[in-house]
C-alpha cells in the first residue's frame, strides 16, 4: 500500500485543523462569556438574597415594635377602661348604640321609646331650671327668687341676698 499524502489531502488535513482550532477557540470563548455570565447571576442572587434578608429582618423589626405597641395600647385601653368615669361613658356608649339598634330594628318600640327619652329630656331641663313639682312647693312654703338655675346656686343667690346663712336649705342639703 502506498501512502502518500498528495498536495490536496496536505490542504485538507490542515484545513481541517484550522477549522477545528477555530470552532475549538470559538467554543471555549463561548464557555468564557456562560462561565462570567453565570458569575454575574450568582452575584446578583446573592446581593438580591442579601436585600431580602434585610428588608426581612426590618420587617421582623418593625413586626415586633408594632406588636410591642399593640400590646401597649391594648394595655392602656383596658386601664383607661378601669376607671370609674371612662366605665360609665363607655356604659353610655353601649346603651346609645343598642338604643339606634333598638330604634332601627323594632318599630312598634321606636314611637314609645322616642316618647318616653323626649318626657325624660323635659323633666331633666325642668329640674335643672329649677322648675321640678317639689322645687315649687318648697319655694311656695318657704319663699324664694324665681330667677335661680339650680339648687345650690339658689341658696348661694338667696345668702348673698341675705348676707346670713339662715336660709332653710343649705349646699350640702337635698330638697
Amino acid at each position: 500500500m502506498n501512502l502518500h499524502l498528495d498536495w490536496i489531502h496536505l490542504w485538507a488535513l490542515i484545513l481541517g485543523f484550522v477549522i477545528g482550532f477555530l470552532l475549538y477557540i470559538s467554543s471555549f470563548r463561548a464557555h468564557w462569556k456562560t462561565k462570567a455570565e453565570f458569575r454575574r447571576y450568582k452575584k446578583m442572587l446573592s446581593d438580591k438574597m442579601d436585600l431580602e434578608h434585610k428588608q426581612l429582618s426590618e420587617m421582623t423589626r418593625e413586626r415586633e415594635r408594632i406588636s410591642k405597641e399593640n400590646e401597649s395600647m391594648r394595655l392602656q385601653i383596658s386601664r383607661l377602661n378601669d376607671r370609674s368615669d371612662n366605665k360609665l361613658q363607655r356604659e353610655m356608649e353601649i346603651y346609645a348604640r343598642a338604643e339606634k339598634q333598638m330604634t332601627i330594628n323594632a318599630p312598634g318600640f321606636a314611637p314609645a321609646w322616642e316618647i318616653a327619652k323626649s318626657q325624660a329630656l323635659t323633666q331633666l331641663e325642668t329640674e335643672e331650671r329649677g322648675n321640678s313639682f317639689p322645687q315649687r312647693i318648697f319655694r311656695k312654703l318657704v319663699g324664694g327668687s324665681t330667677t335661680a338655675a339650680l339648687p345650690a346656686e339658689a341658696t348661694a343667690h338667696a345668702t348673698s341676698k341675705n348676707g346670713s346663712s339662715s336660709g332653710a336649705v343649705t349646699s350640702d342639703h337635698g330638697i
